[in-house]
Order: C-alpha cells, then sequence, then structure tokens
C-alpha cells in the first residue's frame, strides 16, 4: 500500500509522489547527486548530514544492500527522492533492499517523482531548504514545516556533532601513527590509510590543539564533514593553532570539509556554490602535472582561490566551473584537496593521494633531526 508524499522547497514549488519510511517530515537541503552508482556510500555519507539527497540516476537499489560498504553505523542523509527504487535487489552481497532499509533507519524518502524536473530546478534556482511530508497528515502540514523550517539557522556545529566521534580510537598497526581530525569522515579514508601501512587514530574533531599534539603524532588528516565551513570558527581556530605551534614537524592533508578548513585557518576565504559538486564524474586538473583526474565530490561550499595568502598555492583546478579543487603550503607540509580520494565507489584515479601523504609522513619520520 503506497502512502502520499511531498517535497516541497523553498521557493514553493512541489513534488509528489509515494512515500517511504514512518509518516512525518525531514527537513534539510535539497541536493542533487549524478552518480549512477553508491547510493549506500552516499546515504551513510556523513557530508550529506542536514540535506535531503536527490538521485538523478532513475532506478536506484538494484544490487540491494550491503553493509561492509557503508561510510558512517548510521544512515546520515535527512531523507531521500527517487524517481524509482528497486524491490527486487540482485546481487550475491545483498542483504534486503533500499525502501526497506530507508524504513528500519526511520528516514523518509519519496518516491515516484520526476527528478529529471526536480533537478532541472535545483540547477536553475540553487539548492534550497525543504521539507519531505510522509503520510496525509504530514503532507496536509508541509507548508507550516517548511515555514518554520526556514526560520531556523543551519547550525553547523550541531550537525557535526550528529556524525563526529565523541571518543578517541585507533586503528590498525602501520609504521606511523596519523591522526583523523574527525567532522563526520567517510570511513573509506581510514581504510585507506590503513592500507597504506599506517596506525589511523580517530580524533574527535572537539579536540583543540593541545590534545591533537599530545597524541604525538606523525601526521594529521583533516576529515570531511556537513554545512557550512565558515560556521565552524572553533575548528579553524584550533587547525591555525595547530599550524603555528607543529606545522613545520606535522604534516597535515585536508579532504573535502577539512580542505575548507585549512583554507580558512590559513587566511583564506570559502564560498556557497550554486548547486554544489555531488557526482563520481569531476574532472580536475592538477596544476602541476597538467594531468586530468577524474573525481568524485560531494560538497557545497568551495574555497576562494583569490584570497589564498601568498604563502600558499592552488594545486588543482575544477575543470567544469574553474573552483579551486587543490592547495599546497609553499614552505609548511600543509596539503589539502576539495575532492575524495577515496572514492567509495567511484573513480580511482586519485587513490594516490593519500598514499603518497603517508609515504611523506613516513619519509618525515624517518629524516634526521
Amino acid at each position: 500500500m503506497t502512502r502520499p508524499a511531498r517535497l516541497i522547497l523553498a521557493d514553493g514549488t512541489f513534488y509528489d509522489g509515494d512515500g517511504i519510511g514512518p509518516d512525518g517530515f525531514a527537513r534539510g537541503e535539497a541536493v542533487f547527486t549524478t552518480a549512477m552508482t553508491g547510493y549506500e556510500e552516499a546515504l551513510t555519507d556523513p557530508s550529506y548530514a542536514g540535506q535531503i539527497l536527490v538521485f538523478c540516476y532513475p532506478l536506484i537499489g538494484n544490487y540491494g544492500i550491503d553493509p561492509a560498504v557503508r561510510q558512517h553505523p548510521t544512515l546520515c542523509a535527512a531523507g531521500a527522492v527517487f524517481k524509482r527504487v528497486s524491490r527486487h535487489p540482485s546481487h550475491h552481497r545483498g542483504q534486503g533492499d533500499v525502501a526497506g532499509w530507508l524504513a528500519a533507519s526511520g528516514v523518509r524518502a519519496l518516491e515516484s517523482v520526476d527528478t529529471r524536473a526536480l533537478v532541472t530546478r535545483l540547477r536553475e534556482a540553487g539548492t534550497m531548504r525543504a521539507v519531505l511530508a510522509v503520510g496525509e497528515a504530514a503532507v496536509a502540514n508541509a507548508a507550516d514545516a517548511l515555514q518554520s523550517y526556514l526560520r531556523c539557522p543551519l547550525d553547523t556545529p550541531a550537525l557535526v556533532e550528529t556524525v563526529a566521534p565523541t571518543a578517541l580510537a585507533a586503528h590498525g598497526h602501520g609504521s606511523v601513527r596519523i591522526g583523523l581530525l574527525d567532522y563526520g569522515a567517510k570511513a573509506e579514508i581510514a581504510r585507506c590509510l590503513k592500507g597504506a601501512n599506517a596506525t589511523v587514530v580517530d580524533v574527535p574533531g572537539s579536540y583543540e590543539t593541545d590534545d591533537i599534539l599530545a597524541l604525538r603524532l606523525d601526521g594529521l588528516v583533516v576529515s570531511n564533514g556537513p554545512g557550512d565551513p565558515a560556521e565552524l570558527e572553533r575548528a579553524v581556530a584550533t587547525l591555525r593553532t595547530t599550524i603555528e605551534r607543529a606545522a613545520d614537524s606535522l604534516p597535515i592533508f585536508g579532504i573535502c570539509l577539512g580542505h575548507q578548513l585549512l583554507a580558512q585557518a590559513l587566511g583564506a576565504r570559502t564560498f556557497k556554490l550554486k548547486y554544489g559538486h555531488r557526482g563520481a564524474n569531476q574532472p580536475v586538473l592538477d596544476c602541476r602535472t597538467n594531468e586530468v583526474i577524474i573525481t568524485t565530490q560531494n560538497h557545497g561550499y568551495a574555497v576562494d582561490a583569490r584570497t589564498l595568502p601568498a604563502c600558499v598555492e592552488e594545486t588543482m583546478v575544477n575543470l567544469n566551473d574553474g573552483t579551486n579543487e587543490g592547495l599546497r603550503h609553499r614552505h609548511l607540509p600543509i596539503a589539502s584537496v576539495q575532492f575524495h580520494p577515496e572514492a567509495a565507489p567511484g573513480p580511482r584515479d586519485a587513490r594516490h593521494v593519500l598514499s603518497d601523504f603517508v609515504a611523506q609522513v613516513r619519509a618525515a619520520r624517518e629524516r634526521p633531526s
């Protein structure tokens, strides 16, 4: 039996379809992804916390659900919108279907929507806040729920708290100790670091400089995460102090939100993109080698390259819109990328970025002091 459901955007545009998950409301920024696979990884990507994820690809769920590929213990997206969800998936590792997984997780979704029209709207007008209502009562009150939601602040620190760890944890037995400063890290980042023979110390994003330096790390990776980087003033202050006190001896690398936070700590600014980069086919130019790599991305904000200080060089550029995709400090062992080099799933052109960082950390540790 189907239930009515509605997605209503901040500009009043609405889309009706069939509901998945419990009756009630999901609130978040409506964004879209162009990736054709990886729906499990996307829905469990902490960067999507506080967002309603619209899938461009018309059929989602045909290879079922495999808990082994999830990027976070919980389903992180606030809600989801599909053209069609497969009710009969087929894969040797499949353990259920998307609709059942969403319902069991208490996450609301909308199906049977013209996602082409919806994505076109979001491209033309830009991503915007929305309410997803499931059930007759919720649909009847969706407009009022939206107006109430629009009066609420984004509150990025609170979003980070919903997906970031609260306790320190170590994984692996590698030859170097790399801290993962975790604002909502994808699990694949730690897997890649361990695969490069590093011990990964998962460090809560709430840690400050003294806490980080007390861990006696060989290197530090600043993770991805949700929300507006300009709202994470405490995180930026921590990174700035850490750089001032230890960056000459502590290699630091940032990914996605971590890239934006490092840029701010070094003196640059960030800005909101009209509809962001979310997909597995974003072309990036490496300015140093003139090589083009295809990357997986998930972000709604970017670093303003015009504000980078003289001591920082732009290393990578998005070939679709010319926005910044990477930076490197000219004198300190600090670098970062806007895309996801761990790409789970997606193209593997950039996988070497993390193994190269581990090699850099190992070389720095072995260098005579």
